[in-house]
């Protein structure tokens, strides 16, 4: 049995918040990845997300066995273009998902250093792809190139006679009708 606890933080705290989870003995690493919410009209950016765990033991501070699984999600949400401190140097295991949410969401991390001296680099993406295929306002090359293989667009019924006055709704990355070569 697993309890969570969820933590908003500052981007500026996210290093001294991951390292205090750390010290409270969250020891084990599971996750870290990002959300796109640069529609978010209020405050865009992404929200960088992180779980660690802290598992069964004796708490010699209170003296009693904890006996079930405790998780923590530290949730932070960076502006496009602003760096997030690298937690690499709390939990090493966080190196490879820095890299893949750079890679994916184009998100920056201050203080990257898997040890190989070679910085953020691609991890998933071949060689020579560009852009950031996680973020929202990727347009999905493959559904403008051929017909989408699945059911209806949203926005498209079964019948359009039956709803004339609902709105088409173009999904996100779907290219516009004027995308592609000519």
């Amino acid at each position: 049995m697993s309890t969570d606890e969820l933590r908003g933080v500052a981007p500026d705290d996210w290093h001294d918040a991951v390292a205090a989870a750390r010290a409270q003995r969250f020891t084990f690493f599971d996750w870290l990845s990002a959300v796109d919410r640069t529609y978010d009209e209020a405050a865009p950016g992404y929200d960088v997300v992180l779980r660690v765990l802290a598992f069964p033991r004796l708490d010699p501070v209170v003296g009693e066995e904890i006996t079930h699984f405790r998780g923590l999600r530290l949730t932070t949400r960076v502006p496009e273009g602003v760096a997030l401190a690298s937690v690499t140097d709390v939990y090493a295991g966080a190196a490879w998902h820095e890299r893949e949410t750079h890679e994916m969401f184009g998100v920056e991390f201050a203080g990257f250093d898997d040890g190989s001296g070679l910085g953020l680099r691609p991890l998933l993406l071949p060689d020579g792809f560009e852009g950031t295929p996680l973020r929202k306002s990727f347009v999905l090359a493959a559904r403008a190139s051929k017909q989408w293989p699945g059911g209806k667009e949203p926005g498209e019924g079964h019948d359009s006679a039956k709803s004339p006055s609902r709105r088409r709704v173009q999904a996100p990355g779907v290219p516009g009708p004027d995308w592609g070569p000519r």
